[in-house]
């Protein structure tokens, strides 16, 4: 099953280790970043679903990650957590785009509400059935049904074919899919990746819903048809 995966960006690494822990234990995947400068960097490479991040912080402050977040992802939850407590910080937050904001020293299990609340708003936790168009697919009992009929999908096969319309238009690399859905111990090569888009394509071929599209360089992504 996967794992909601988090980005803490805090320089204080006993704090960022503290968040990380209280969010594994909460049954999170967390990366962290000391900065916003690395935060960047490993996002490059990382698909996560929340972001929580500081404010003050050397190399690039969270309000410049925030910005630099908002151009390219409208949409994934932001959590500030600082020190600053004052009416200005808050506004300039929310007003570059944070979605919830708290203020240090934070009580850990009011931060995994309120993590669990901004995923829930974006349709991300818990949400164990997915509609795209006329499909319907099933996680708890890993099925897809479209409007011909059901479709007999590998564990594989399904959970790759999730997790791409999960994020419709958003890229994904090999390594990102390898990592989430075989595990990043697996001894399956990225290769095999491109033998199960394959094979996806074949079972879906005469579906109107959606494509699944090769990225040349890249990776993959799940395009949704409109009607």
């Amino acid at each position: 099953m996967f794992l909601n995966k988090i980005m803490i960006v805090e320089d204080d690494r006993q704090l960022c280790s503290l968040y990380s822990t209280v969010l594994a234990k909460a049954g999170f995947d967390t990366i962290q970043a000391e900065n916003g400068e690395d935060a960047c960097n490993k996002l490059e490479n990382e698909h996560v679903h929340l972001i929580i991040t500081d404010i003050m912080m050397p190399a690039m402050d969270g309000y410049s990650l925030v910005s630099a977040i908002r151009e390219y992802d409208p949409e994934i939850p932001i959590l500030m957590i600082t020190a600053r407590d004052d009416f200005p910080a808050k506004q300039k937050s929310f007003n570059i785009g944070v979605d919830d904001y708290m203020t240090k020293p934070v009580d850990v299990n009011e931060m995994v509400l309120r993590v669990n609340a901004l995923l829930r708003r974006a349709n991300i936790l818990n949400d164990h059935k997915l509609t795209v168009g006329g499909t319907l697919l099933d996680y708890d009992a890993m099925t897809v049904t479209t409007e011909a009929g059901s479709v007999d999908l590998t564990q594989k096969e399904f959970l790759l074919l999730y997790k791409l319309l999960s994020y419709p238009g958003k890229i994904m690399t090999r390594l990102q899919l390898m990592d989430e859905i075989w595990g990043p111990d697996s001894k399956s090569d990225a290769q095999t990746i491109d033998v199960h888009i394959n094979r996806l394509r074949r079972h879906f071929e005469d579906c109107p819903d959606f494509e699944l599209l090769t990225v040349r360089g890249l990776g993959y992504k799940a395009v949704i048809n409109k009607s």
